[in-house]
């Protein structure tokens, strides 16, 4: 009959097996996400049109590895000494169910992996990206698959090296993978700055719609900015929100505006591609910006706009 202290000693196990499974797993997808931003990143497709949230699974990945992936280490360790210790915790049952449930799902994912790549070469899809990321899965189930193997087959728990080694070579490319998103990603001041921009350029093209509907209505555009103010809707002119200055604007013809802002970075690192307005019939106006004052004229086409209304707003 089981003591008081071993039924403390197996919850203790379940528990810590539960949780080195749980933080192997989210490890995993969290590295692919990440690697598989990377692989977006240096080999972009012009059909793609997700890069800001491909910087949002960069920004997410990475602070679960920076969480997840100590813990995991941390508790493999654990479990590894305390094996050591007792070799007859090996045939815990918690601990082989876990072990042949990761074999099960890392063999199942090389094998759909596989069935992936046979099936996109017969379709002509092939792409450089498509066979990095299936090679990137390859690896990294395989990796896990082999390893948790040996874990299962192996007969003596005597100490071994390569454990130790894995974990330092995993640690290394995890470390290397995370230190990469700050090349393209930014620093987390860079970051900021970045959204700034972005809302700067929402606030110009707020402001631009609300010019376009102002000249429909009184077929003139306004003096200053403040006449755009309207007590029925609740628009109010918008401010930079880094100065709290209003932007500057201009018009220069009966049909043609100018608006400026001071833009704290470029538009080509900030947005990843070149921000855009959709007017009506399709028209597309540029918001690309280079750091510091830039300014964007525009024109009414009063044929188009009278006849189609106002643009919406399509975010860069």
């Amino acid at each position: 009959m089981n003591t008081p202290s071993t039924r403390g000693s197996v919850a203790k196990d379940v528990f810590l097996y539960m949780l080195m499974i749980a933080m192997l797993y989210v490890s995993v997808a969290a590295f692919l996400v990440l690697v598989f931003q990377y692989v977006n990143h240096l080999f972009p497709d012009v059909l793609d049109y997700s890069y800001g949230a491909d910087l949002d699974a960069i920004r997410f990945s990475t602070s679960a590895l920076v969480i997840v992936f100590p813990v995991y280490l941390f508790v493999s360790w654990l479990l590894q000494r305390e094996v050591h210790a007792e070799p007859e915790k090996a045939d815990l049952r918690v601990r082989k169910w876990l072990l042949y449930l990761t074999l099960f799902l890392s063999a199942l994912v090389i094998i759909i992996d596989l069935i992936t790549l046979v099936y996109s070469f017969l379709n002509g899809d092939l792409t450089v990206r498509f066979i990095l990321k299936v090679l990137i899965i390859l690896v990294v189930a395989g990796t896990v698959f082999g390893y948790y193997l040996w874990e299962v087959l192996r007969k003596e728990m005597t100490k071994s090296s390569l454990p130790r080694i894995l974990g330092i070579g995993t640690a290394v490319v995890v470390f290397v993978s995370i230190a990469a998103g700050f090349f393209i990603i930014g620093s987390p001041f860079e970051q900021r700055q970045v959204r700034f921009d972005d809302r700067r350029v929402s606030d110009l093209q707020s402001i631009q719609s609300e010019l376009v509907s102002y000249w429909q209505a009184k077929d003139k555009l306004p003096a200053t900015l403040d006449d755009l103010k309207n007590d029925i809707s609740g628009f109010v002119p918008p401010v930079d929100p880094g100065t709290s200055k209003p932007y500057e604007y201009a018009t220069k013809s009966a049909l043609s505006f100018q608006l400026c802002a001071t833009f704290e970075t470029a538009s080509s690192s900030s947005q990843g591609r070149t921000p855009a307005y959709a007017g009506p019939g399709g028209t597309v106006e540029s918001w690309s910006h280079a750091a510091g004052r830039t300014c964007f004229t525009h024109s009414i086409d009063p044929d188009l706009y009278k006849l189609q209304g106002v643009g919406i707003p399509i975010k860069g």
